[in-house]
């Protein structure tokens, strides 16, 4: 894999964790990336947990533990896990509603070899990553 560019940035208080995600991954048209790390808190969390038609929310204050996923100007697939005080950890789906306590630090991973989409292919109900590598004149 050729190209790798990384993404580094911060989030602050206050902004939504997805949102702001997306907003990077428009403004700098990322056609194929994917969560390297993440680590910080948030005070609300909307997360969709495996198998359930609608998010779980609350609010309180956790720690983000992982954050893992693809990203792209073409749709992008994200979850996250979070602990609370006492260390009990969930994780799931993560959905517009997850807004920072005190930070986000994050690397974002783009790469110009591939385009990432996200369509129905049959195999499952649900719209799946579809990679398409993009073919160099040397190749």
């Amino acid at each position: 894999m050729e190209n790798i560019k990384a993404h580094a940035f911060r989030l602050k208080p206050g902004q939504d964790l997805k949102q702001e995600i997306q907003k990077l991954v428009t403004e700098k048209q990322i056609k194929a990336g994917w969560i390297s790390t993440c680590v910080g808190s948030i005070t609300n969390y909307t997360i969709r947990f495996a198998n359930q038609s609608n998010g779980s929310s609350d609010s309180g204050y956790f720690e983000i533990v992982s954050l893992t996923g693809t990203v792209s100007v073409n749709g992008s697939h994200i979850h996250i896990s979070i602990s609370d005080s006492t260390g009990k950890t969930i994780g799931g789906h993560l959905m517009d509603g997850c807004k920072i306590y005190t930070t986000a630090e994050m690397v974002i991973l783009t790469s110009n070899d591939f385009i990432f989409k996200r369509e129905k292919d049959g195999t499952t109900p649900w719209e799946e990553l579809q990679v398409e590598e993009i073919k160099k004149q040397n190749d």
